[in-house]
């Protein structure tokens, strides 16, 4: 059995599949062509974000039995399609959630006091002290758009912060201390909206210029989920306009995302989808990716 490792994995879950047995092939590197031309031979490949895995790309693995997504979203995988064609799709859900519901509460604080703001004025050698007052986020509410793994957990860490939380969800669900409002209601509560859904046709820009007309004069927003969820025209459009005070960005509608104008608004902070990003989380995303390929091959 041959798996592809298509995008960088920690070096141990490789060892960890080469242990089983399963010859381990390190392309992370590996182009769209070069996958077309590679995939027919393997019977498992691991990818995360950056390789796609699409109709022509199953067509042509004959010989394939699994996807195994070292991360949690599988946009970029024709999973339907793949299903049809008798392949797993599989993904690593649990392992990355700290690490992401931890990056989303940073946003909370660091849009409140404007952090990366002052730090770029003192590094131009500035003494800015009355240009920056920020809010506490004590007693404010932030509005959690999808309270899946992540989602709960941020709500846990903002309440830690004495933060009240308010969850819109599609699907009927009662979870201590949050408070489900249909999502109209959210928008008009909330002093921060974080999303956390998954990017589909129910949920592409779910926030969109009319959510932003139903919001409080200067809420903040924060997506650390999907790209695709909010509409980033319409964002723009809002900020200039003052409706929203600010947002910290983590993923995008196209990635990777340059020279997006967003980032011409002071009032716009981000990262370039880095959430699962930290040592802790890929080691446990590695780990899990590796027992999922050692299960399917199995």
């Amino acid at each position: 059995m041959k798996v592809l490792i298509c995008d960088p994995t920690d070096p141990k879950a490789l060892e960890t599949i080469a242990e089983a047995g399963i010859e381990v092939v390190d392309r992370s590197d590996i182009t769209a062509e070069e996958l077309l031309e590679e995939i027919p031979e393997y019977h498992c490949m691991v990818v995360r974000s950056r390789t796609k895995v699409r109709k022509p790309v199953i067509d042509k693995a004959e010989n394939l039995k699994a996807i195994v997504r070292a991360g949690v979203g599988l946009d970029n995988i024709d999973v339907d399609y793949a299903k049809s064609k008798g392949v797993d799709v599989l993904n690593t859900p649990s392992a990355s959630t700290r690490a992401v519901a931890e990056l989303t509460t940073g946003y909370l604080l660091a849009l409140a006091r404007h952090l990366p703001q002052m730090t770029a004025s003192m590094k131009a050698g500035k003494w800015e002290k009355k240009q920056f007052k920020g809010i506490e986020l004590f007693g404010k509410t932030l509005g959690i758009i999808g309270p899946g793994r992540i989602g709960l957990a941020v709500a846990e860490m903002a309440q830690a912060l004495g933060m009240n939380i308010l969850s819109y969800y599609y699907k009927e669900k009662k979870v201590e201390g949050i408070e489900f409002v249909p999502l109209d209601e959210l928008f008009a509560r909330s002093d921060f909206i974080s999303l956390h859904v998954p990017h589909k046709d129910s949920t592409h820009n779910i926030v969109n210029a009319e959510s932003f007309e139903k919001m409080k004069d200067g809420a903040y927003i924060i997506n650390c989920g999907r790209g695709g969820t909010i509409d980033e025209d319409a964002l723009y459009d809002a900020i200039e306009a003052g409706k929203v005070a600010g947002a910290a960005l983590d993923v995008y509608a196209e990635e990777p995302s340059k020279g997006h104008k967003l980032y011409t608004l002071d009032e716009v902070i981000g990262s370039p989808h880095v959430g699962a990003g930290t040592s802790e989380a890929k080691a446990r995303v590695g780990e899990v990716a590796a027992q999922k390929v050692i299960g399917a091959l199995s």
